[in-house]
């Protein structure tokens, strides 16, 4: 709040008189036009090269109305069925998921092959966590069907919540007394 009212009274010092001296300035002269040839244009031949321009070009006029333009949507791409076996081999039923409904996260039943629910992931980094030696990054891998490489990303950048409770000062609350 200070500092906006500093601000604010060094932009206004004296703004009338900066404003008068930035008016009273010499303009800066703009830069000199490229020259152009000079063509003698009278008035006659001005006439001339409109008429020119207005004139209808018959030729050109009966090459343009025997263009004909038909445009065709492109054919839709098939997309593979849901009821196929490739689907179904590419999908895994969950392993882990919670209890009642919480914000719609249990109407999931299946994920993808190589991907992993919300619910999964914190479950396998909290099962890391406690067991790094059980719980390898191979042994997750395997467990959730994911990649190796993306296995061991998530399992050392995403770290879950954790609490640290700091014990309280054992001096107790201090008071300042009066004197």
């Amino acid at each position: 709040m200070m500092g906006a009212r500093v601000g604010r009274m060094f932009r206004n010092f004296n703004l009338e008189n900066r404003a008068h001296r930035e008016i009273g300035r010499e303009k800066p002269v703009s830069a000199p036009r490229h020259p152009t040839p000079v063509t003698n244009v009278t008035a006659e031949s001005a006439e001339e090269i409109t008429e020119e321009i207005h004139k209808k070009n018959d030729p050109l006029l009966t090459l343009l109305k025997t263009v004909y333009v038909e445009s065709k949507d492109p054919a839709p791409q098939s997309v593979p069925s849901e009821s196929g076996t490739k689907a179904e081999a590419e999908r895994r039923p969950l392993k882990f998921s919670l209890p009642g409904d919480p914000y719609g996260i249990c109407d999931i039943t299946d994920v993808p092959k190589g991907k992993i629910s919300i619910v999964e992931a914190l479950n396998a980094l909290n099962h890391h966590k406690r067991e790094p030696q059980t719980w390898t990054p191979e042994k997750v891998a395997q467990e959730y069907s994911l990649d190796l490489k993306d296995t061991r990303g998530l399992l050392t950048f995403f770290i879950p919540f954790e609490v640290k409770i700091i014990p309280p000062n054992e001096g107790g609350p201090q008071q300042i007394k009066d004197s």
